[in-house]
């Protein structure tokens, strides 16, 4: 089968990043689905991942971790799907990637893809949507109020792929006031589009924005990016007893900046499930059907900007650049090989 890999991390410049490469067709075991691909999506942890992460000796590292497909055969011990099932997931670390014809994944991280969106369209939400739902609801547990604090909630970096379905996932399920980061006009647009209720500039000292706009303190910060930069504005700016949630690596954090407030932090990594196979594991497929739900009920849109076609080495390369310009909107998509 077709598939992209390389064999030594680096940098994108080198000539054998990211190379088209032949490997055999993996079989299904217990829980597993063989899924033939149909789109993929880029995301921040391919480029850390392929910059940073070399596969054992003479082997391949393949990426991807954002899919659609249609399942080609089962496990015998799966019990949700069945051959010939449009799907929609994001996979395990642990695992090869979806950068591939074929690939394997357990059925318990898969949802049914939404029936309103094209394969591109559907391929551009699993990664982001998982990392922003566990974020809101299993994190920060924004539907818990801060006593005394702006229902509000400031989702920094508000254009990229996370922030993007963040913004529609608070307005379709909580009464919150969204106010998103954008420093662009095509961002400040494009976040406005997707609903947020305020739009602040974070190449700008955010705590004075955030007093301006007279809705008092918020509630809870999502930072997507770049939060050790904005970690003083954030103490200043966050309700005292309010939440942050990160889900960037910054270098370092003085975590004593909160503690004035009471501030609690969370992280967020959505492939804590299935590295460790958590008890709850099943929990991402069911939010995948629930995402899939709303989209076809017309509450979530894609966030997709851009696709590139086929999935191959030069068109992935393509894709990696332009997310390490960290000028991206929304989701870069492949599709078809």
């Amino acid at each position: 089968m077709k598939a992209i890999g390389y064999r030594q991390a680096g940098p994108l410049e080198r000539d054998d990043a990211l190379v088209d490469i032949e490997l055999d067709r993996p079989t299904p075991q217990g829980r597993d689905l063989l899924v033939e691909i149909a789109a993929v999506s880029v995301n921040p942890v391919d480029t850390k991942i392929r910059k940073n992460v070399s596969p054992e000796p003479g082997q391949w590292k393949v990426l991807g971790w954002d899919a659609v497909g249609r399942v080609a055969a089962v496990g015998r011990e799966v019990t949700r799907f069945q051959p010939g099932d449009e799907v929609f997931y994001a996979g395990a670390l642990t695992r090869p990637g979806a950068n591939s014809e074929f690939h394997l994944v357990d059925e318990r991280l898969v949802g049914r893809k939404p029936g309103a969106l094209g394969n591109a369209e559907a391929a551009a939400l699993p990664l982001t949507a998982i990392t922003a739902w566990e974020m809101l609801f299993d994190r920060l547990d924004v539907r818990r109020p801060v006593p005394g604090a702006a229902d509000a909630i400031l989702i920094i970096g508000g254009a990229g792929g996370v922030g993007s379905i963040t913004i529609q996932l608070v307005k379709a399920l909580t009464d919150l006031t969204v106010i998103a980061t954008a420093s662009r006009p095509e961002t400040r647009a494009w976040v406005e589009a997707l609903g947020a209720d305020h739009v602040v500039d974070h190449s700008r000292p955010l705590a004075g924005q955030i007093e301006a706009l007279g809705l008092g303190r918020p509630a809870f910060v999502f930072s997507t990016t770049a939060t050790d930069r904005h970690a003083t504005q954030i103490a200043e700016l966050i309700a005292p007893q309010g939440r942050l949630g990160l889900i960037d690596d910054p270098e370092a954090i003085d975590i004593k900046l909160f503690k004035r407030k009471s501030v609690s932090v969370h992280w967020e990594f959505m492939y804590t499930r299935s590295m460790f196979e958590t008890e709850d594991i099943a929990a991402q497929g069911r939010l995948l059907d629930e995402v899939a739900r709303l989209v076809d009920a017309g509450r979530l849109r894609t966030t997709l900007t851009e696709t590139l076609r086929p999935i191959n080495a030069a068109n992935l390369r393509t894709a990696h650049t332009l997310l390490e310009s960290g000028r991206a909107r929304g989701k870069i998509v492949l599709e078809g090989f």
